[in-house]
């Protein structure tokens, strides 16, 4: 180490200071749940509230042994997140004589126990880099599964579930926009310079060449074919996107974007005039106040109730426990944003936002400070699939777009959303922790460059030919 450079400071004093904050937080959401409910608090406020401290406590114990340069916000935001939404979960079970709290907060220990696992197991996130293609057979494994006859069930007319004994239900896409952000940054880590020196230019676009077209064809069609057999247009949108910004952000390729544009435009159009599930969710956006879109079959009853609830709600809510979230269908989990918007006001839900801004932004530092190509694409690839999907249920909820569909990432109830989000979490948390590291604890920037510079030539070679 030079001696202009610093050593870097963990930072994990701030992170248990900000941590029992965003425990404060989600606790106080709860008891204010409690005492403006008929029932008053319930045993849950305690026993639910201390497990779910417990778990936030364990996990930065584990940052301060295996990944002490982790940045110190990511898990704190988490936290805050997560226990708002148990908060309001536990609110619309009080309306609905529901239990759906109770098997959340089981989900966030699984999630963040899983979490804790990855980041014990794993410690450098370049070992992933060697599971590029094992990631890809992931991927296609994880969304064929709803397909098996027996195995996979059809709620809310997607065919998205699996289904294990009597109750338990998994969303394996969920899974699969891990596994599928690790297979992109693999591959275009590996060939960038080959998609950058080869193509002909055409005015100021660089073309690819039609073999390098192929992890796009294969991500469009991915996209599509969940949209076609599965009819689930929120997860194929997240699939695509997620590809698009990955080859953008590895190749900085203005070409790339109008291609994918164009195919999304073109695969959106064929959807909605082939595909009954997606001209319904476009009428429902477009003809939300049409009676008879308002009572069809998978209308627009639920976009427009959830309208007229955060309009109740207006700047300052109406307070947790007093507002009626539970008119709206689906409040614990598709509209949950439309529950929080009602009860805690414009300023409520702007915070939440906000909170979610700020997840985001830090796992786009991470990505920033990473040391390797990997890192950057797959840090880059992960934060964006946490901002676009609030940007879509967000958007859908206000109506902006199209519902999709989609969960809230850490708020909605659902298991199979938790756990793979908090995965992610566990893998910022990860490239964080080794891009501020000291350069002796990993591999140095003059090593990784030798390494690399073989393969490189090999590259520019095939490019050329």
């Amino acid at each position: 180490m030079s001696e202009l450079e610093t050593a870097p400071v963990p930072r994990r004093n701030l992170e248990l200071l900000l941590l029992l904050l965003a425990l404060t937080v989600a606790m106080a959401a709860y008891y204010l749940v409690g005492i403006n409910s008929d029932e008053g608090l319930s045993k849950e406020f305690i026993t639910q509230g201390l497990f779910l401290a417990g778990l936030a406590l364990v996990f930065h114990v584990i940052l301060r042994v295996w990944a002490k340069y982790a940045d110190p916000i990511i898990l704190p935001v988490t936290v805050a997140l997560n226990g708002i939404g148990l908060a309001m979960i536990h609110r619309i079970d009080l309306a609905r004589n529901d239990n759906q709290a109770f098997r959340q907060i089981l989900w966030t220990g699984v999630a963040m126990v899983v979490a804790m696992v990855v980041l014990w197991s794993i410690r450098d996130h370049r070992v992933l880099r060697r599971f590029t293609y094992t990631a890809l057979a992931a991927s296609i494994v994880l969304l064929l599964l709803p397909l098996i006859p027996g195995l996979g069930i059809e709620l809310n007319g997607a065919r998205i579930w699996v289904k294990f004994g009597s109750s338990l239900t998994f969303q394996p896409g969920e899974l699969a926009k891990i596994t599928l952000a690790i297979f992109f940054a693999g591959y275009l880590s590996s060939n960038r310079e080959l998609i950058l020196l080869a193509g002909k230019k055409i005015g100021p676009l660089q073309l690819p060449r039609a073999r390098d077209l192929g992890p796009m064809m294969v991500a469009w069609l991915v996209s599509i074919g969940v949209l076609v057999v599965q009819r689930d247009l929120g997860s194929s949108i997240l699939f695509f996107g997620l590809f698009m910004v990955m080859i953008y952000v590895a190749t900085a390729r203005v070409s790339w974007i109008v291609i994918g544009t164009l195919m999304l435009a073109g695969g959106g159009v064929f959807a909605y005039l082939t595909m009954s599930h997606v001209t319904r969710r476009v009428n429902g956006w477009l003809n939300a106040f049409d009676p008879d879109i308002y009572y069809a079959t998978g209308g627009s009853r639920q976009i427009v109730e959830g309208l007229f609830g955060m309009g109740d709600g207006g700047l300052l809510g109406t307070g947790l426990g007093n507002g009626s979230p539970y008119l709206v269908p689906l409040a614990n989990s598709d509209m949950i944003v439309a529950a929080l918007g009602e009860e805690l006001g414009l300023i409520g839900l702007s915070a939440i936002v906000l909170m979610y801004l700020i997840l985001i932004s830090r796992g786009m530092r991470a990505a920033l400070g990473s040391r390797d190509a990997f890192g950057k694409l797959l840090a880059t690839g992960l934060s964006f699939t946490l901002g676009l999907q609030c940007f879509v249920v967000i958007g859908g909820v206000t109506r902006l777009i199209p519902l999709t569909g989609l969960t809230t990432p850490f708020m909605a109830a659902g298991g199979s959303s938790l756990l793979a989000n908090w995965i992610i979490v566990a893998l910022l948390l990860l490239i964080s922790h080794n891009s501020r590291r000291p350069m002796q604890a990993g591999l140095s920037a003059t090593a990784e460059v030798a390494t690399e510079a073989p393969r490189r030539q090999k590259l520019t070679k095939e490019a050329k030919r």
